[in-house]
């Protein structure tokens, strides 16, 4: 089965540039435009129609809005001039569905001309900090003249967050608003290889540079700051207190670094767990993980659903008006269908942990932010009842589930939600985040004076215990 872009890589966004239409921009750098009419209305109907049978939050979609979308795209997608802005509409038309999972992807051959951070002379990284689009990396030989920590005020005479509102956020997949945020200052300047932009600064010392970039490879590959090595698991002491980031659950060799730190954990007396770079992986993983920082024999982790079809029942409740269904549990039950309302709950069963060697419970703080994702938010889940362990930072993702991938005419494919998961009382996070106990977010001044004030409060907390 194809590797899932899940996380940072929803979808593909491109901005217009230079007031130039997306048509003319991509007609200039020959974009492929071998799709026909028919393969491309055939292609949104079938995420339409996969949509409305699969999708497991479609109670939540305005359906006369969502079909009146579906109409209106006919059109567009018929009058789109290459297969490039053929699945730009698509994507535009997935995201209003407002769901991480649920994403449309490009064809390789057009996903290997977008371009984010290369712009031949320049590379840049940017991030969204304290809700200002801050260049947060460039190429080595520009650091002096792009400086780390610059804002970006205006794309193309727009102020930016105007130019996002208009031309970045619209295309974007996102259960959360602030990670559509996140996402969108992200790929602010993502688009074709040849596009331009003009973007207007302010460096750190208050003053303002304007500077024209194109869409070219840069052959510089040194970047300001350096590129940490990535890490699945990173251990540090802090005095008395251990501190351990699980950058990943994908991997099953995690938990063999986690033992091998064990004898450190035992001399310790808190623990603060760093889930902030953690975009998931598989479930299982966090879980072992979390058994050897309790003394627990179940976990309770979260209940799923689905949507759940059986076309006669359906056919019955069409006839079957609300007021029909008082005291009667088969009307009731036949209009769910009708409205496709209807689910099916999984098995539920706690989780059996397993024999561990050595086992550290002490004052546990778990490290969130919104990069924490999906089997990361499973963890979150299933620790939720430990009074030992507390969240610290900012809400999660907000996004899980079971994606259910098909391909669509062209070489792209989509993926849609097929899954909902809630805490075992029913609390839902998908669309909201799993909220800290403690907020702290990471301001403006911290990032200038890179300080980590998550990191100092969760020190601070354990050290008062």
């Amino acid at each position: 089965m194809r590797t899932l872009k899940i996380l940072m890589c929803f979808s593909i966004v491109c901005c217009s540039l230079n007031f130039l239409t997306a048509q003319q921009i991509t007609t200039n750098h020959k974009m492929p435009d071998d799709m026909t009419v028919q393969e491309k209305i055939y292609g949104l109907s079938k995420l339409w129609q996969e949509v409305n049978y699969n999708f497991v939050y479609l109670e939540k979609v305005d359906r006369q809005a969502w079909d009146q979308a579906y109409l209106t795209a006919i059109q567009t997608v018929m009058n789109t001039a290459n297969d490039y802005e053929y699945y730009r509409e698509l994507q535009k038309f997935c995201a209003l569905l407002k769901d991480g999972h649920t994403n449309v992807y490009f064809p390789e051959r057009i996903d290997t001309l977008i371009y984010n951070s290369d712009f031949g002379d320049y590379r840049l990284f940017l991030e969204n900090v304290d809700g200002e689009a801050i260049i947060a990396r460039v190429n080595q030989s520009k650091k002096n003249v792009l400086p780390v920590g610059s804002r970006i005020l205006e794309v193309n005479q727009i102020p930016v967050w105007d130019y996002i509102d208009r031309h970045v956020a619209p295309y974007i997949g996102s259960s959360t608003e602030y990670v559509l945020e996140d996402l969108a200052v992200m790929r602010l300047l993502e688009g074709p290889v040849g596009t331009t932009y003009t973007i207007k600064i302010m460096k750190p010392d208050g003053s303002t540079a304007t500077f024209d970039l194109k869409h070219e490879r840069s052959n510089e590959k040194e970047v300001y700051p350096p590129l940490e090595p990535e890490k699945l698991m990173d251990f540090k002491m802090y005095d008395q207190i251990a501190y351990v980031a699980l950058n990943s659950f994908r991997s099953n060799s995690l938990d063999s670094l986690f033992t091998g730190i064990l004898p450190q954990l035992s001399r310790a007396k808190g623990l603060i767990i760093d889930l902030r770079l953690n975009s998931g992986g598989k479930t299982n993983v966090g879980v072992n993980i979390l058994e050897y920082i309790t003394s627990d024999s179940l976990f309770y982790g979260s209940l799923s659903m689905s949507r759940e079809h059986i076309p006669t029942l359906k056919a019955w409740g069409s006839s079957v008006q609300p007021q029909d269904t008082t005291g009667n549990a088969w009307r009731k039950k036949c209009l769910l269908y009708y409205q496709d309302k209807m689910y099916y709950t999984f098995d539920y069963s706690p989780w059996v942990c397993g024999p561990k060697s050595q086992r550290f419970v002490k004052p546990t703080v778990v490290l969130t932010g919104h990069l924490t994702a999906s089997a990361a938010e499973d963890f979150l889940v299933f620790a939720d009842n430990q009074e030992h362990i507390i969240r610290m930072g900012e809400k999660t993702y907000g996004s899980t589930g079971q994606p259910f991938v098909f391909d669509l005419p062209g070489g792209g494919f989509a993926i849609v939600c097929t899954k909902k998961d809630v805490f075992k009382d029913g609390r839902e996070f998908v669309g909201y985040g799993i909220v800290p106990h403690i907020t702290v977010k990471r301001t403006l001044q911290d990032y200038y004076d890179q300080r980590d004030a998550v990191l100092e409060k969760a020190l601070e907390y354990l050290n008062e215990k």
